[in-house]
């Protein structure tokens, strides 16, 4: 059975990342949100996706920054 994730689970997996395995997701996600020809209805799904990717960006930058 398909096992479908929350935001918030994919939140703390990308919380994870390694710095490289990081940047690969970011290219990776600049390059399906290029492609996606969303309908309206899926905007904001995909705009609450691109906030906590770059919440989860900011936070692993705090967390490196941190003795």
């Amino acid at each position: 059975m398909l096992h479908l994730m929350k935001i918030e689970d994919i939140e703390e997996v990308i919380l994870r990342l390694s710095p490289a395995d990081l940047a690969k997701f970011r290219v990776w996600f600049v390059e399906f949100e290029s492609s996606m020809a969303a309908p309206k209805a899926q905007e904001p799904a995909a705009a609450r996706i691109g906030r906590l990717a770059g919440r989860a960006v900011a936070e692993l930058r705090r967390r490196v920054r941190e003795p």
